[in-house]
Formats: C-alpha cells, sequence, structure tokens
C-alpha cells in the first residue's frame, strides 16, 4: 500500500537583478549573494494515507506543478521533506522521452525500465501493453511515423502496466478520442478500488469530483483548503471567477412589477431564499455583487416545493433576483448536479430563450425568471444552483450573484434503469 507524507515543503528560485549577476556571485571571492529568493511553494503539510484519492487544484501559477516534481523526485525541495512509500507511476507529459526513430515496442521496453521494471518483466507485460493501446502493427514502426494520439495511448499503456502502489496524474486523463479516455478512466478506477493511492492534478471540477473523495486547493504557494472534493471544487471556482461582494446600497426607486405568471412571489427586496423548503445551509455563494437572488420558488403537478418529484414531471424554477446597478445585458443561469458535485444539465436564460434572448435591468428593479423542464432523471438526491451575470452572453459574462449546490431535490422514479438520466428508450421485436 502507498502512502504520500509533505512537510513543511517549500521551493524556492533564485532571481538575478541582471545577467551577468550570477556570474559575479560565482567569482565573488566573498562570495556575497547577488540574488532573491522567489518562493513558488511554502510550508506546505498534508498526508495522503494508502488507498486515498486526492485531487490538486489552483489556479495557473499556484505551484501545482512544481509540487508534482518535488514529489516525483525531478527537482530538489528548498526546505521540507517528500515521504512516499510504494512503487510509484507517474502519467506528467505522456510520451516525453519517446525516441522518434525508435519503434513503439522499443520505446515501450526503456519507458518500461525509467519505471523501475526489468526488461524480463516488460517482456511479461507487453501483451497487456499492446492490447490496451490499440495501434496493432505500428508496435514495429519508428514512433516518428504515429500519430499524436497514438504516441499517447502507447506511454498511457507503458505507464499503467501494472498497478502501482501510488499513482500520480497530471492532466493526462483527457487523452485519445472518447472511447480511449473511457478505457483510461476505467483503469484508473480499477487501480484505486484495489487500494491503489491517487493524486490527480487537474483544472477539470468534474473529474476531481469523480476521482477523488478529497481535494487540496493550493493558492500561492500554499495550501488554501483541504476538504472534501465537492467543497474545493466549488472553491476553486471562486479562485478561477473572484468572489468580491459590494454593500449594497440603498435603493433610489420603487420595485418593479414582476411577470405576472410569479406574481404570487413577494415584491419586497428581502432576502428570504434561506427560509424556502430544500434549502441547504451549505450552500457556496459568491460573484461580484451588483445584484442579489432573494428567493426561489419550485412547483411541479401543481404542489408547491414539492417533497418529491416524479422523473420526468415538467417542474417550474423561479427565481427572484434585485439589482443594485443597471445593467446592458443580464442573463439568468440554472445548474442541477449530483450529490457528488457532477455536472449534470446546465442553462441560462439567452441560450433557452428563442434565438437567444437578451434582458437589461435597472438599479432598483426586481425580476423574477423561470426555468421549465421535465426532469428525466433516475431516484435519487441532486443539487440545484441558480446565478445571475452580465455581459454579453456570447462572450464573457460576468458573474454578478451565484447560490451554488443552495437546493436539495429529491427525484422519484417509477420505471427502472441503470444510470442517471432517463433517455426514454422504447423496444420492440421487429422479427419473432
Amino acid at each position: 500500500m502507498g502512502s504520500i507524507s509533505v512537510r513543511s515543503l517549500g521551493k524556492a528560485y533564485r532571481q538575478y537583478p541582471t545577467r551577468w549577476s550570477r556570474l559575479a556571485e560565482w567569482l565573488s571571492p566573498l562570495k556575497k549573494p547577488r540574488h532573491h529568493l522567489k518562493w513558488v511553494l511554502q510550508d506546505l503539510n498534508f498526508e495522503i494515507s494508502p488507498g486515498e484519492s486526492v485531487g490538486i487544484m489552483g489556479v495557473n501559477g499556484a505551484g501545482k506543478s512544481t509540487l508534482l516534481k518535488i514529489i516525483t523526485g525531478t527537482t530538489h525541495a528548498t526546505t521540507g521533506n517528500v515521504g512516499i512509500q510504494g512503487r510509484v507511476a507517474a502519467l506528467l507529459e505522456l510520451g516525453m522521452g519517446f525516441h522518434p526513430d525508435f519503434t513503439g515496442r522499443q520505446n515501450a521496453v526503456m519507458g518500461g525500465q525509467l519505471l523501475g521494471y526489468s526488461v524480463s518483466e516488460i517482456n511479461a507485460l507487453m501483451p497487456h501493453i499492446e492490447e490496451f493501446a490499440e495501434i496493432g502493427a505500428y508496435m514495429d514502426e519508428p514512433v516518428r511515423k504515429y500519430s499524436s494520439g497514438m504516441q499517447v495511448r502507447l506511454a498511457f499503456a507503458v505507464a499503467t502496466a501494472s498497478r502501482p502502489d501510488v499513482l500520480i496524474v497530471d492532466e493526462a486523463l483527457s487523452v485519445g478520442d472518447a472511447r480511449f479516455q473511457a478505457k483510461c478512466y476505467q483503469r484508473v478506477a480499477s487501480f484505486t478500488r484495489e487500494g491503489t493511492t491517487l493524486l490527480l492534478v487537474s483544472h477539470s471540477a468534474d473529474d476531481v469530483v469523480k476521482h477523488c473523495e478529497r481535494a487540496i486547493l493550493i493558492k500561492g504557494g500554499r495550501i488554501e483548503m483541504d476538504g472534501s472534493s465537492r467543497d474545493v471544487t466549488n472553491r476553486y471556482l471562486d479562485e478561477l471567477f473572484g468572489k468580491q461582494r459590494s454593500n449594497p446600497t440603498a435603493l433610489e426607486s420603487s420595485v418593479a412589477e414582476v411577470a405576472s405568471e410569479a406574481i404570487t412571489m413577494d415584491l419586497d427586496n428581502i432576502d428570504v431564499f434561506a427560509e424556502r423548503p430544500g434549502y441547504r445551509m451549505e450552500e457556496y455563494r459568491w460573484g461580484h455583487g451588483g445584484a442579489e437572488i432573494l428567493d426561489y420558488r419550485i412547483a411541479a403537478a401543481g404542489e408547491l416545493y414539492p417533497s418529491r418529484i416524479d422523473s420526468g414531471c415538467v417542474t417550474d424554477f423561479h427565481v427572484k433576483v434585485l439589482f443594485h446597478e443597471a445593467y446592458e445585458s443580464v442573463v439568468a443561469g440554472f445548474l442541477i448536479k449530483s450529490l457528488e458535485g457532477l455536472f449534470l444539465y446546465g442553462i441560462n436564460s439567452f441560450l433557452a430563450g428563442a434565438g437567444g434572448q437578451r434582458m437589461s435591468a435597472q438599479a432598483g428593479e426586481v425580476k423574477v425568471f423561470k426555468f421549465s423542464m421535465p426532469l428525466r432523471l433516475n431516484a435519487g438526491d441532486y443539487l440545484v444552483s441558480f446565478g445571475v451575470s452580465s455581459g454579453d452572453p456570447r462572450q464573457e459574462l460576468v458573474p454578478l450573484d451565484r447560490r451554488y449546490d443552495s437546493v436539495l431535490l429529491k427525484v422519484g422514479c417509477e420505471k427502472p434503469f441503470w444510470g442517471i438520466a432517463d433517455l426514454d428508450s422504447s423496444f420492440e421485436v421487429v422479427r419473432p
């Protein structure tokens, strides 16, 4: 069983003011330093237990790649240390090191030796490598004849030829075509089920939630958050889009009228969102400010806030928004996820409106938006998120207020099927 221990880890690089400063420092008889240290990692401490799956997240420049290089031994730490137990397989830059004039088989042997296999072990694993890579006769052709996808197939097959104690993956699960991606996911999942410790570095919130029960967010070279993968991915999204909320200013105009189909919603500017049935106090709220989501209504089969919605039933989601500032273009958004955090369906008012619907808003105005859809989902609990943004929906939207995972929804299903979404299949015998 493999494990990883990171203690007081730090990494700094020397920076010199001019290109001659390094030479002057070397030649100085007093060894007077002419550089300053730029820290890219500072005081990192975490433990990954045997069999645990952990995701590493962070925006570009946060220090993720440097951390992986230290863990895999390709660079040295300035302070602290890393302890690893068990055999390690690292999927970093797949195909790096392949010699273009050598055949795929020769490169597989060399790649296996770099991973610590003996030649006899590689030869024993070669049938499995060939079967997984699916490149056929090209196995004995020079790699220079390979497409980039074929190189990735072979590299992944070599790196995962046998189950390691620790598997380190850096943005390498989205290789090849869709069918080969599925094979990669299945192999990684089978490794983790058998006890492999997984360390996954990815910008994909879906990948981290799907493959890891825990995640670590790195910001500015330090650990910003360490917790469940769903909570950390929400925080990561905040790092991508910013979390800056301004204090609401006093309203100078009266509240506007709302659409007739939602007239039952109160027209005041009080946030009663948390008082509604199904609200989750663990919601993740963020945005730049300028608008507030104050209330929501869910209706299905003539019932308001139903405790259970039948699969396939057309359901209305109303959301009330108060605008503190005027905007030429606003867009309402809706998102539904599984309890594990997987994105199942998302839509916004521009995409759902006929031909693309643009809306404006005035300061002090209240708008009520409605999304309607048949919830063709399997029986289970789901998370609903609401959002409102400004900007050009065809280019870039600025999130004003987003309430992620704010409502818990229960769906029941009388017609059993496998999976999450009901594709409403039919069946008939066309030839008795």
